[in-house]
């Protein structure tokens, strides 16, 4: 299975795993708050392998930005807000000559309202290759997010991590 979770076979007999690594460069990405890198990561990986992880994983990223958004917005941090939203939308050197603009409040909006439907489209295909496995790990999320309701969005759950000492050496609170 993706990223270093126990192996199980799909309707066809396959079996999906994915390097530490890539677990690795994940909670990296989370743990700097860079979303377009982590958004890119699973994308890549789902490519490579299309799997039920990989669509759940990348929910999971969807529902990490709407969190920390939420977190900056209660923290009143449109600062960081600003931040966010140009590191979703920056992705080559023309944007250092013409960089995207708006206001930190409606790209807060803004965003929130497409990794949302972004979020349920991804669960849903997700569903759709094996409900079996989707649940599952959706409870390992809903366990990780109720065990560190004020900062789960800084890496990915334990569960996915394995035993194998990936966790970024500190959480931080963005």
């Amino acid at each position: 299975m993706l990223w270093s979770m126990p192996a199980s076979a799909d309707e066809a007999g396959q079996t999906h795993y994915a390097p530490q690594g890539e677990l690795k460069k994940l909670a990296t990405y989370l743990a700097a708050a860079d979303y377009r890198r982590a958004l890119d990561e699973c994308q890549r990986r789902l490519e490579a392998d299309p799997s039920v992880e990989g669509y759940v994983h990348l929910t999971y990223v969807y529902h990490a930005i709407g969190a920390y958004l939420t977190f900056l917005e209660r923290s009143e941090r449109w600062g960081a807000v600003e931040q966010l939203y140009l590191n979703l939308s920056h992705r080559d050197a023309q944007d250092l000559v013409d960089p995207p603009g708006g206001l930190a409040r409606m790209a807060k909006e803004t965003i929130q309202a497409s990794v949302q439907q972004q979020a349920d489209l991804t669960a849903a295909m997700a569903t759709r290759l094996d409900r079996a496995a989707t649940e599952r790990l959706r409870g390992q999320q809903r366990a990780w997010r109720a065990e560190h309701s004020q900062d789960w969005w800084t890496t990915v759950p334990e569960a996915w991590r394995g035993r194998s000492g990936n966790n970024p050496e500190s959480r931080s609170h963005q």
